[in-house]
């Protein structure tokens, strides 16, 4: 399904304003985009064994697929994966978004399955080209427009020996969409990054820590540590040292141990700090814990 969006635009950036996150909502930030991710019916997994309701027998008789899901659900909680896929995949062969978008997870990550990129990829395509009009707010508004992060992601970098190709054009318009639309904190993040590095597209860093900023203030710690950076060392922003730890700390304290980048950044951040910017970056965390944070 083409769908074509068209977002306002409106980024008064103002070379003489001092950077204000707080100030930026997403319709500013939003440019025009269409999505639009076959434009020629190209599905990429058209010639492969995907589910189909008319070969795929239901796990038990005349289940709806809403009780096929529950069905699915139940059973990969109490551990048997077997059934809880099969449920699954006669929900999402019926068109159910949530099962689709389970079994997009289950793939992309091997969750009781072999891991299977290419099959990821067309569950959260089904996902994304079916309900790109969900109301945000509703249920179901997350888990598409975490699809749609999902395929900006594949986009960006492409799936190895398949026709799903590396498109930063493409990956750009899936996170702006999830962004400006669904406000997806993670999608924000994304596009923040595209914005600051160029990829697909301008270069932009004001615009890039305006994305982050609305990420960073709904707790997005991937967000938080590149904004935090950027305002430490006023690379491309007025130097915000207290208020850039602080974004550091919190990123810190909510990355995994994996991810020694966020860890590197706060220690470096932390040593080079002066006292008052640390006493100040920790009452801005306490502001913060106590439910400071801003939409």
């Amino acid at each position: 399904m083409a769908l074509l969006i068209a977002v306002g635009l409106g980024v008064g950036l103002g070379g003489a304003r001092a950077f204000d996150g707080n100030r930026t909502t997403t319709a500013e930030l939003a440019p025009a985009v269409s999505v639009d991710l076959f434009p020629r019916g190209v599905s990429p997994l058209q010639n492969s064994s995907t589910i189909r309701p008319d070969v795929l027998q239901p796990p038990t008789a005349q289940l709806t697929a809403v009780e096929a899901f529950r069905s699915g659900a139940q059973a990969l909680l109490a551990g048997d994966t077997k059934s809880g896929v099969r449920a699954l995949e006669y929900a999402a062969s019926s068109g159910h978004p949530i099962a689709q978008w389970k079994l997009g997870r289950m793939y992309a990550d091997g969750d009781g399955v072999k891991r299977d990129e290419l099959r990821a990829f067309e569950y959260f395509r089904e996902v994304a080209d079916a309900h790109a009009d969900e109301a945000p707010g509703t249920p179901r508004a997350r888990f598409v427009s975490n699809s749609f992060v999902q395929l900006g992601t594949y986009f960006l970098d492409g799936i190895p020996k398949s026709s799903v190709k590396a498109d930063p054009d493409r990956a750009r318009e899936m996170f702006t969409y999830a962004a400006s639309y669904f406000g997806d904190a993670d999608a924000q993040y994304h596009l923040g990054r595209m914005y600051l590095e160029g990829t697909g597209g301008v270069k932009d860093s004001r615009l890039a820590a305006r994305w982050l900023q609305l990420a960073a203030n709904k707790g997005q710690y991937q967000a938080q540590a590149v904004l935090g950076a950027m305002l430490f060392k006023g690379e491309s922003l007025p130097r915000q040292g207290a208020r850039g730890l602080m974004w550091l700390t919190l990123a810190r304290d909510a990355a995994s141990p994996q991810e020694t980048w966020i860890t590197d950044l706060q220690s470096a951040a932390f040593k080079q700090a002066t006292d008052d910017e640390r006493a100040t970056a920790l009452t801005y965390i306490e502001r913060w814990i106590r439910g400071g944070r801003r939409e």
